[in-house]
């Protein structure tokens, strides 16, 4: 898969035809394959070919691959179907079956920054991706990319009203699966839960062997709390893609809320295998780990989540909880100090055991300092939960290490605000 990166189209279009030149003596195509609009494709199903040329190797032609990936839904109910990772795990798991077979595109490079940052980091099947940035803007005036189809336009809108009035037009016209599907995510986004869930059954029915159908299921089945159905459908989407990393990481969570830890790892290490880049599956593979009591793995996972994403507090912290269940105080101050600086909402449960850290390592006063500054601006009743927590480990830490010097400032501290609340 080659992507040619440039500011405007005619430019871009330029690079591709003399990539596709330097290409053709080494590789005449038998056919060349043009799908549907960018723009459209998360709106087909099928998306990739059934049908493929005979007589020697394929060639597929996208041009504005970044029109794909253009959608303002927020983060928790954005359509699968218009993620690049995904997406392109489409087409990559095709090409896979085609020897010889080739995808070229052509993208502006600032919008898949916004639209699609994974790509650029080369995550998922975009680690096979060869990019090729333009010499300089062209000269030539550019065509005009085809606008938007209706469903497509209202993507781009940052109102879930006109998405969930599109999504009903288009489905009253072909009630196909991809509209099912998106008109089930539209009512999602604005929590109508009971249509959304028919409108799942009815797309799951339609296209039993459909993986972004049943990832969106699984999603629907989270917004009920119900993860027994949630992790059937993560892991039937997972079966029936298992290239696609989000799916075995979401299987993995759902499973790991049903204490099932061994099977989560393995939907975790599925994930990984599929995108080793997953900051989050990495991140879920050291609490697993943790919980499990492997705690040399836990450490490694959560390493590997701080060199992946240096400014995440919580890689920080939950490195620093599982070095505090080694023994090794010192290190686990380090990196709960490394996570608060990095918190910008200071945590406060985070910082209750930043000072258990401070307390385990001789500093007692900075201990109290810390659990004033935590208690002192949270309600009443999540206060005497923390007080209670943080007292119990504390008191653990004392069982571990007896003669831990000025425990009982700590100690102490906490009682009278126990009493007190």
């Amino acid at each position: 898969m080659v992507v040619v990166l440039g500011r405007d189209a005619a430019g871009r279009d330029a690079t591709a035809a003399r990539v596709l030149a330097q290409l053709e003596p080494s590789r005449p195509w038998a056919g060349v394959i043009t799908p549907p609009a960018a723009a459209d494709w998360p709106f087909e199903h099928p998306l990739v070919p059934d049908v493929w040329p005979s007589g020697g190797p394929a060639l597929v032609w996208v041009p504005d691959l970044h029109e794909a990936f253009v959608n303002h839904q927020g983060d928790s109910t954005r359509l699968v179907t218009t993620q690049s990772l995904y997406l392109l795990q489409l087409w990559a798991d095709l090409l896979a079956s085609q020897p010889g077979a080739m995808l070229v595109a052509t993208a502006d490079a600032a919008a898949m920054l916004r639209d699609a940052p994974e790509a650029l980091e080369g995550r998922g099947a975009w680690r096979d991706v060869a990019f090729v940035e333009t010499p300089g803007e062209s000269a030539a005036p550019s065509d005009a990319p085809p606008a938007p189809g209706a469903l497509a336009e209202a993507f781009r809108s940052l109102e879930p009203v006109s998405r969930l009035a599109a999504a009903g037009q288009a489905l009253d016209q072909a009630r196909t699966p991809a509209r099912l599907l998106t008109m089930a995510s539209a009512c999602m986004e604005v929590n109508d839960l009971d249509n959304a869930g028919d409108l799942l059954a009815e797309a799951v029915a339609a296209a039993p062997t459909w993986a972004a159908a049943h990832f969106e299921h699984g999603k629907y089945w989270l917004r009920r709390d119900d993860m027994v159905a949630a992790a059937d459908a993560f892991g039937r989407a997972s079966g029936l893609m298992p290239t696609f990393a989000s799916a075995a990481a979401n299987w993995g969570a759902t499973l790991g809320e049903l204490d099932r830890p061994e099977e989560a790892l393995a939907a975790f290490t599925r994930a990984l295998a599929a995108d080793p880049a997953n900051a989050q599956a990495v991140n879920n593979v050291g609490v697993v780990t943790r919980e499990l009591g492997r705690l040399a793995e836990s450490e490694a996972a959560f390493r590997r989540v701080i060199a992946l994403t240096p400014d995440l507090a919580f890689g920080h912290y939950n490195l620093g909880h599982t070095l505090f269940l080694q023994g090794r105080y010192q290190a686990s101050l380090s990196a709960y100090v490394a996570g608060q600086r990095n918190d910008p909402a200071k945590n406060p449960v985070q910082a209750s055991r930043l000072a258990l850290a401070r307390l385990a390592t001789g500093d007692a006063a900075g201990a109290v300092r810390d659990l004033q500054q935590c208690t002192a601006n949270v309600p009443r009743d999540f206060r005497r939960q923390l007080l209670g927590d943080t007292q119990a480990v504390a008191w653990a830490l004392l069982s571990a290490a007896p003669d831990l010097r000025d425990w009982r400032v700590v100690g102490d501290w906490l009682a009278a605000e126990l009493s007190a609340a």
